[in-house]
């Protein structure tokens, strides 16, 4: 049923799924109407036969379960909150296998810190005891972070309070590794916020492969400004305080150590002093020898280093292995994986433009072993048993993602054509994987699949939601071109209100993003943002998005494109969009608005003020309007910094175009978000009032930057869609 009403799609171009119009608010982001269904939580056994998720059972509480990837059937459950506490009401919320699967750390009680990092109490179970799962550690002393299972199962480290421990399973005991841990100055085992968010891990403490060492990360954060946040609910609002570096200011100093668990000594890798930025740490298959990543300040030079011997005093000394340059920025990614050979890895890299796989010798010798114009997107695994490096790629166009494998002799292999986004899931023996399939128009459907990528069964189709589509009148998302004035092609979609008649004018809700690392035309499954993006098409307005210069799956040109001067090139295009759009017969030129959230809030504000002749209204949810006051990592990847490049950050900045606005604008944001200051909305609104022009403005009190919480999305979009209905 699925694959014949998909082909019904695509051959009614601009028709609805269905007659009745029916998509509402609250259907979308108050109720289960068009619940996704997805596969969740899937973690492949060590044997690569098996997998285990984590479900729940109100007689036993939290489970762990043993299903079969050839049968689909559960084999076991492993383990219950009934036998880990003796009590069904004490679930865990997580859990990790130690490399033998015999332990397995639980993970209790959390609290959320940022957008990955959180708080929990922890705790041990031996699979070859009947007794009670033990805390790692007494939780009366504070919650830890990032627990950690040594490969021979019989340790976990962990942080507490900004400082690294060990635990001993077996004894009990507990060895203090740091102990200049201080709240917004030292954070040892962790990484600051600014790592966390831009450079997207707060993990700093690693094992080697014989559990032997436990490398680590130490943050000095004691010269990196402060920033403070009311947070409201009480008599007098406490404020809440954290260190974070804007762009230009001081980050923290990092340091990279590794502690000899015989030797009870810890020692400092002696990084080059070169090195500003320490991204990564991974262990090489030598239990010895430790990788650490190194970047200059401008994140364009960017080096490999391995760990040697020992000098005189105690610092573990280091030897170059890999160094890459560029005029523009380099993107950091987990994709390095170290080869059997002892002298090799596997590793992308945008050398000739594109990205792509290479196999790079540590004498400096490159192999490249994907190529052409186009990117890879994601690596997936290394099969060592089959010598193959399984990814994803833009081989079919930036809308599309496509799984291959490639040998070490550079030959590809593609498993599955079919148009649309493709993803897959590994076994640990490559073996098998659970593979999802979505296109725009219909939603994931997840698939047991064999190392080839033959179906085995079908483990979720969504073709319930698929008829309650079409139930309620959806309409397709159609794909498009046009070339702005600069002669560059950029790629669109567009959805057309339901019953739509070319005979009439209708206006445009244009859908933005427009920043580097995340683009909005795809060809797969949109949400709950494509459900409110149905809602409007219901409500008879035409909705268009575009990826302007500057995103990704094109090469490094044309991502690269608007480096020093983000928002510049892709207020442009959006510029060029609305004229081409204002010659469409169907549409009413004098009624093109705009939307978008974060860094699609700075391109709506930057399109209602320089664009104001071809916009008439815009919704800015979250924006930043200033990029000094955003993160050093972010901003100067792709700005330098304010002392570099004062022309960049000003001539685009929307504060300074505030005298522009013609048309309506909604401005939005959280008090409470960490990523975006509230800070951003203030000034933009001072700059507005200055300018004595008139706006709609909406603050939710102590909400993060996904603005969410309760009732909070509903309040949100049904405030929008007014404004919409009233401006648009």
């Amino acid at each position: 049923m699925g694959l014949a009403f998909t082909m019904a799609l695509v051959a009614t171009s601009g028709g609805s799924f269905g007659q009745e119009a029916d998509f509402s608010n609250e259907k979308i982001w108050a109720s289960g109407t068009y619940r996704t269904e997805y596969v969740w939580g899937i973690r492949s056994m060590a044997d690569g036969k098996h997998y285990t998720t984590q479900e729940y059972d109100e007689n036993v509480g939290s489970c762990i379960v043993k299903w079969s990837y050839k049968t689909g059937n559960v084999v076991d459950t492993l383990l219950t909150s009934d036998q880990a506490f003796g009590d069904a009401r004490e679930t865990f919320g997580g859990y990790e296998f130690s490399s033998d699967e015999r332990f397995v750390v639980l993970t209790t009680a959390s609290e959320g810190l940022y957008r990955h990092s959180f708080y929990a109490n922890f705790y041990v179970y031996d699979f070859a005891s009947s007794e009670d799962a033990r805390p790692i550690t007494d939780f009366a002393k504070g919650k830890q972070r990032l627990a950690q299972l040594s490969p021979a199962g019989d340790k976990v480290a962990f942080v507490r309070e900004n400082n690294v421990f060990i635990s001993d399973l077996a004894t009990g005991a507990e060895i203090q590794v740091t102990t200049d841990g201080v709240t917004n100055a030292i954070i040892n085992g962790a990484t600051d916020w600014v790592y966390e968010e831009e450079f997207g891990d707060d993990q700093g403490l690693f094992w080697n492969g014989d559990g032997s060492r436990l490398a680590y990360l130490k943050f000095d954060e004691s010269n990196v400004r402060e920033f403070h946040m009311p947070v409201y609910g009480s008599l007098y609002p406490d404020p809440y305080t954290f260190k974070y570096p804007k762009a230009g200011e001081d980050n923290s100093d990092v340091s990279v150590h590794i502690y000899n668990l015989a030797e009870d000594k810890s020692r400092a890798v002696a990084v080059p002093k070169y090195a500003y930025y320490i991204p990564r740490i991974k262990w090489t298959n030598d239990p010895a020898t430790l990788c650490v990543f190194s970047m200059n300040r401008h994140q364009n030079d960017l080096r490999l280093h391995l760990t040697e011997g020992e000098f005189p005093n105690d610092r573990i000394g280091t030897r170059e292995v890999f160094k890459e340059t560029c005029d523009t920025y380099i993107d950091i990614n987990d994709n390095l994986t170290f080869l059997s050979d002892g002298n090799s890895f596997v590793m992308t890299s945008e050398r000739d433009e594109y990205n792509h796989i290479y196999q790079f010798d540590f004498d400096g010798k490159a192999t490249q072993l994907t190529q052409g114009e186009w990117d890879v997107v994601d690596v997936l695994g290394y099969d060592a048993k089959r010598k193959r490096v399984y990814f994803t790629s833009s081989k079919e166009g930036a809308t599309q993602k496509h799984t291959s494998y490639v040998d070490m002799r550079g030959r590809m292999t593609t498993l599955d054509g079919t148009p649309g986004t493709h993803a897959d899931d590994f076994s640990n023996s490559f073996d098998y994987s659970i593979h999802t399939h979505s296109t725009a128009n219909t939603p994931p459907v997840f698939t047991l699949r064999d190392r080839n990528g033959k179906v085995i069964r079908t483990l979720k189709d969504n073709a319930a939601l698929l008829e309650t589509m079409a139930e309620h009148g959806a309409v397709e998302k159609e794909f498009f071109t046009f070339t702005n004035d600069a002669g560059v092609e950029l790629n669109c979609w567009k959805m057309l209100p339901q019953d739509f008649d070319p005979a009439k004018k209708y206006p445009v809700y244009v859908a933005i993003y427009g920043g580097p690392g995340a683009n909005t035309v795809t060809d797969s499954w949109g949400g709950s943002t494509f459900l409110w993006q149905q809602y409007l098409a219901q409500e008879g307005y035409i909705v268009v998005s575009c990826d302007p210069r500057g995103t990704q799956f094109r090469g490094r040109e044309f991502e690269h494109s608007t480096y020093r001067e983000l928002g510049k090139l892709e207020t442009e295009d959006f510029i060029d969009l609305a004229e081409h759009l204002g010659t469409w017969d169907f549409v009413d030129a004098d009624r093109i608005g705009i939307q978008g959230w974060s860094y699609g809030g700075f391109m709506t504000l930057l399109c209602l003020t320089k664009g104001a002749d071809v916009y008439n209204a815009g919704i800015s949810v979250a924006p930043v309007t200033n990029w000094r006051y955003y993160d050093t990592i972010y901003t100067e990847r792709f700005m330098r910094t304010p002392q570099e490049n004062e022309r960049g950050y000003d001539g685009n900045s929307p504060v300074n175009h505030a005298e522009k606005l013609e048309g309506a604008l909604l401005l939005v944001h959280g008090s409470g978000d960490d990523n975006v200051h509230y800070q951003n909305s203030m000034e933009m609104i001072n700059a507005l009032v200055a300018a004595n022009k008139d706006f709609d403005f909406f603050v939710y009190p102590d909400r993060n930057h996904g603005i969410y919480g309760g009732n909070t999305r509903l309040h949100l979009f049904n405030m929008m869609m007014d404004f919409v209905k009233e401006n648009f």
